[in-house]
């Protein structure tokens, strides 16, 4: 939240500007950069209308949050009104989205969309918006999971007339979706007081909306038998939901004329791509249309299989391999979700693919003939391996060569560690994977980072995290030889030497050994808390604490990073893989096994001066504090 007070204090700074400069002055403290000027010209125009009518409703004592920070997400509803019920006297919420738009049109294939002339793709229609931050809300924050009815939402286009947006309302209307026009603003006014008291200040009621304790987010892989199964287990907010019924348009636009189109949504770590995937899978699995879900990841399959699959095969027969289509005929399926499709490779062959289906035929291609619509969700900075080709520009290309339309989604918010884009931003900066270099961590309220001295300091810390509830797991860069798996009953081998410190490297196989969870599981099995997990067996999941060594094959000197080849292990790299591809992908590997956290970040680094340079970027954080 950038700033709580009473719409009469608001509607009076925002007269003397004062409210503004506070506005930006706090968003540069939360995001590390200037709002942009759509943004500070959205603040300078909304909130005004929003402060006048609220006044001019005799409201001037309800408390308003401006720019509220949904839980465990960087999504930022426009405003919160806290203020009591007036018949009730219980404690009542509004959450209202503001538009500066004069005209909107409600999209042709679906009303929850709209169209407006300043984009040229779909955006969600506001009234379906703002319900389901609603809806969020009452999913994560405490003060009001037990209370629902407590929350209502509206959306509040102070700039337009009926004729200009009335065809908005082609979606159904509820209590936690309106819409007033600048046109109705009377009935937006009455809509208010028949929700908000007069009478009482709304102090105590936005005291314990910020005081509601944060409800955790529904884990991926808990959730997905039910999702597959059942329902929809997950809220989709904004763009997550464009691009979500923009495949389900585009599979009832297939359905109805034998047309084929290609959707790719793009994101960073968290963004909710993988729930994206999930949601889309369980709809089509319930309408009876023919889906699959594939990856290039074995871990994640295979715990998509285990999880999502455990009592129905034929629910574990829906998670395949992007090498799984070489013999499959065009258009046999209705909808190919691609998840993780950073990952695609050149070709589907490998030394073990019969002479028989080497067709030469690429990847990318196999898997966009085998769907009416093929749907890739992937995040460009994610690449960790040589032969990993699953870019927006692959994928446009690959439809442009067969004359095919393809609809790219970006995904803005993310719900990984912590919601906090500070953090995801600090990362990219620290690693060079963004111009402008390493900068001082800011602690914010959404994620924790600290340092550690030593490995042991780290495992330590990670154990008292767990003994309070929490999850965690360590993971390493490939710095260190991995020893042939052991037989039952033997002891795993402590490959990860660190001093007086060594531990076991995850499993490779797929089979427990000596109460280690296989390779797949890794991630997600409580018993991988205590094997140093890499990349690969990292990448698409997330825990609460993650616990991450960074190897010497990533060692800052003087004043940038330096990467030293030598001194990984991993077998991926081929003397043929150039120094700029070991670089970026090693730097890539780090960015994933930093942004596995949900809570927070603790690392330790091999090297001394790389610790040093750690300690001051995140502001010299005593040990005290870390073994605590």
């Amino acid at each position: 939240m950038l700033f709580r007070e009473s719409a009469k204090t608001i509607a009076a700074r925002a007269l003397d500007t004062s409210l503004y400069l506070h506005l930006t002055e706090q968003f540069v403290h939360m995001h590390g950069h200037r709002p942009n000027a759509a943004e500070a010209r959205s603040w300078q125009r909304s909130i005004p209308a929003l402060a006048a009518a609220l006044n001019d409703a005799g409201l001037g004592e309800v408390e308003v949050m401006l720019e509220y920070a949904l839980p465990l997400n960087s999504k930022r509803a426009d405003a919160v009104l806290a203020g009591v019920h007036p018949a009730t006297g219980e404690p009542s919420y509004v959450v209202v989205e503001l538009k500066q738009w004069s005209q909107a049109e409600p999209d042709e294939d679906d009303p929850a969309l709209c169209r407006i002339d300043a984009y040229a793709h779909p955006v969600l229609n506001p009234i379906e918006q703002v319900r389901r931050y609603c809806e969020y809300l009452v999913n994560f924050n405490g003060a009001v999971a037990e209370h629902p009815d407590r929350v209502s939402g509206v959306a509040y286009l102070h700039n337009a007339t009926e004729f200009g947006v009335g065809g908005l309302r082609a979606i159904e209307l509820d209590n936690r979706g309106q819409m007033f026009t600048g046109e109705r603003r009377g009935e937006f006014i009455d809509h208010l007081r028949a929700r908000l008291s007069d009478k009482v200040p709304g102090a105590r009621a936005a005291d314990e909306l910020q005081a509601g304790r944060t409800v955790p987010s529904k884990q991926l892989m808990s959730v997905a038998a039910q999702e597959v199964r059942e329902r929809e287990q997950f809220v989709l907010l904004d763009e997550q939901q464009v691009a979500y019924r923009m495949v389900l348009n585009a599979v009832r636009k297939a359905k109805r004329s034998n047309h084929k189109e290609v959707v790719v949504v793009t994101g960073g770590p968290g963004t909710g791509k993988s729930v994206i995937a999930l949601s889309l899978l369980g709809e089509l699995y319930r309408q009876g249309i023919p889906a699959l879900h594939a990856t290039g990841s074995q871990s994640f399959t295979k715990t998509m299989r285990k999880v999502a699959g455990t009592r129905k095969r034929e629910v574990q027969d829906l998670f395949k391999y992007f090498n799984s289509f070489m013999t499959a005929e065009q258009n046999s399926l209705d909808v190919l979700i691609c998840d993780e499709a950073h990952r695609i490779r050149e070709t589907s062959a490998n030394r073990y693919t019969p002479a028989a289906q080497r067709t030469g035929k690429r990847q990318i291609d196999e898997l966009i003939d085998v769907a009416r619509v093929p749907v890739f969700l992937l995040d460009e900075h994610q690449v960790v391996r040589p032969g990993e080709m699953g870019t927006v520009e692959d994928i446009k290309a690959a439809a442009a060569a067969q004359g095919l339309d393809c609809h790219v989604v970006a995904l803005e918010s993310q719900f990984r560690c912590g919601g906090s884009d500070a953090y995801l931003r600090w990362v990219v900066r620290l690693l060079g994977l963004q111009p402008g270099g390493p900068v001082v961590w800011e602690p914010d309220d959404r994620m924790q980072l600290l340092v550690a001295d030593s490995p042991e300091e780290m495992e330590a810390f990670l154990e008292a995290r767990r003994a309070h509830g929490y999850g965690a797991r360590m993971s390493a860069g490939y710095c260190w030889l991995w020893s042939p798996e052991p037989k039952p009953g033997d002891p795993l081998p402590a490959d990860v030497v660190i001093g007086d410190w060594a531990r076991p490297w995850n499993l490779r196989g797929e089979r427990s050994v000596s109460g280690a969870p296989p390779s797949a599981l890794w991630a997600t099995d409580p018993a991988g808390f205590g094997q140093v997990g890499c990349v690969y067996t990292a990448q698409g999941f997330e825990y609460d604490w993650s616990g991450v060594i960074i190897g010497p094959d990533l060692v800052w000197r003087g004043d940038r990073w330096i990467t030293d080849r030598t001194q990984s292990k991993d077998p991926v790299f081929r003397k043929s893989t150039s120094d700029d591809d070991v670089d970026r992908l090693i730097r890539n590997t780090y960015k994933v096994l930093l942004t596995r956290g949900m809570v927070g970040t603790i690392v330790y680094s091999t090297d001394r001066e790389t610790r040093e340079k750690l300690r001051k970027l995140v502001g010299g954080v005593a040990r005290e504090s870390v073994v605590a």
